[in-house]
């Protein structure tokens, strides 16, 4: 599994998903909007840490560049 995120793109991911965890455990009522935006910053910050987003992978989307030496 070759990483596909580049580092201030995992960056955003953690920092979006700690807000919207943030946001999801704020909300004033525990229903759907909660448990999406608790679930969709898991996502996020789980994706931050690992370096692959299974949906870029799928799309062809990388913001990760090989350095030419390592290629």
């Amino acid at each position: 599994m070759r990483p596909n995120e580049a580092r201030w793109d995992r960056i955003a991911r953690f920092a979006l998903g700690l807000a919207a965890l943030a946001a999801g455990s704020a909300a004033l009522e525990p229903g759907v909007l909660g448990a999406a935006l608790s679930i969709a910053g898991s996502i996020l910050i789980v994706t931050a840490l690992v370096g692959w987003c299974p949906l870029s992978g799928l799309l062809g989307i990388r913001t990760f560049r090989v350095p030419p030496e390592r290629r």
